[in-house]
C-alpha cells in the first residue's frame, strides 16, 4: 500500500500506456502528477481518466517525443519551470520495433526511446530532484541478461528486435545502478522496477502469436502500479539506493548488470551521445 503524502510532485513518462496510466492514477491519489505523453489527444484523454479515477484535479499534461533529444530537452525545461522541486520521476516510456529504424537524431529507435531519452531527462532533472532531497528516480525495466555490444550499440551490424529490446532493458538496469553510484543518496535515490507481465500495447509490433501468448498470461496493470506507487512513497524506498524491485520485494539482477565497468562504460558513452 502506498504511503499517504501531500504536496508531492510526481512525473510519469509513457503515461498513456497501461502501466504508466495506472501508476499515474495511484500517484494522483497522493499528490500532483504530471503525465508525459507524445500524442496530445491521447494525453488529454489520459489526464481526464486519471482525474476521474483518482478524484484529484491536480493532474497535468506535458508533451514530448522521446525519439527527439531536443524534445526531451524542451520537456525538462518545461517541467523545471512548472515544478522547481520534483519528488519522483518514473521513467516508464518504452517502445518495441520489429524492424530496425532510426530517430531524427540518427539513433536506433529502441535504444533512443528506451534508454537515451530517460538517461537525458533524468540528468537534466537532477537539480529539481535534488531540491526534493531525497528525490526518487524509478526506472521501469525487466530482468534482462543481454550483454551489450559496445561496438554496435545502434545495431547496425546485426538487428534482432528481441535482442535489441532486451539490450535496451539492460541499459535501464546499468543506468539505474550507476546513477545510484554517482549521486549522493541523501539527495537522489535511484531504483529500477520490474512490473511483471502486464496487458499492454507494448508488443503490438511483435509477431502475432507471441503477442497473443504474452497477453494471454499477462495480468492487469493495477498490481504493477501499486508497486510503483509504494516504491515512490514508502520509507523503505528511501533507505537504500540502487535496488531492483518487483512489487515490494528486492529481486536479483543479472550478474552482467552488477559489473561497475559495464555501468560506467554505458554512462560515459550515453553522455557522449546525448551531449551532456
Amino acid at each position: 500500500m502506498a504511503t499517504a503524502v501531500s504536496g508531492k510532485t510526481f512525473v510519469v513518462t509513457g503515461a498513456t500506456g497501461s502501466v504508466g496510466k495506472a501508476a499515474a492514477t495511484e500517484l494522483a491519489r497522493l499528490g500532483t502528477v504530471v503525465l508525459v505523453a507524445r500524442d496530445k489527444a491521447r494525453g488529454e484523454q489520459a489526464v481526464a481518466e486519471v482525474r476521474r479515477a483518482s478524484g484529484n484535479e491536480a493532474v497535468e499534461l506535458a508533451l514530448a517525443d522521446f525519439e527527439s533529444l531536443s524534445s526531451v530537452r524542451a520537456l525538462s525545461e518545461e517541467l523545471r519551470r512548472r515544478h522547481p522541486k520534483i519528488d519522483v520521476l518514473v521513467n516508464n516510456a518504452a517502445i518495441v520495433k520489429r524492424e530496425r529504424s532510426v530517430t531524427k537524431d540518427g539513433f536506433e529507435t529502441m535504444f533512443a526511446v528506451n534508454h537515451l531519452a530517460p538517461f537525458l531527462l533524468t540528468r537534466l532533472l537532477l537539480p529539481a530532484l535534488e531540491a526534493a532531497a531525497p528525490g526518487r528516480v524509478i526506472t521501469v525495466s525487466a530482468p534482462s541478461d543481454v550483454a551489450l555490444d559496445f561496438g554496435d550499440l545502434q545495431s547496425e551490424k546485426a538487428f534482432s528486435w528481441f535482442r535489441v529490446f532486451g539490450a535496451s532493458k539492460m541499459c535501464n538496469l546499468l543506468f539505474s545502478f550507476e546513477l545510484a553510484r554517482r549521486v549522493d543518496p541523501s539527495k537522489v535515490i535511484s531504483h529500477v522496477v520490474h512490473p511483471g507481465l502486464v496487458k499492454s500495447s507494448l508488443l503490438k509490433e511483435a509477431p502475432g502469436l507471441l503477442n497473443f501468448l504474452v497477453q494471454l498470461v499477462s495480468g492487469k496493470p493495477d498490481s504493477a502500479a501499486k508497486g510503483i506507487a509504494w516504491l515512490a512513497t514508502a520509507p523503505e524506498g528511501a533507505k537504500e539506493s540502487g535496488k531492483f524491485w518487483k512489487g515490494q520485494k528486492h529481486i536479483k539482477a543479472a550478474p552482467y548488470s552488477q559489473v561497475p565497468g559495464n555501468m560506467e562504460r554505458l554512462w560515459t558513452e550515453s553522455a557522449r551521445l546525448v551531449g551532456v
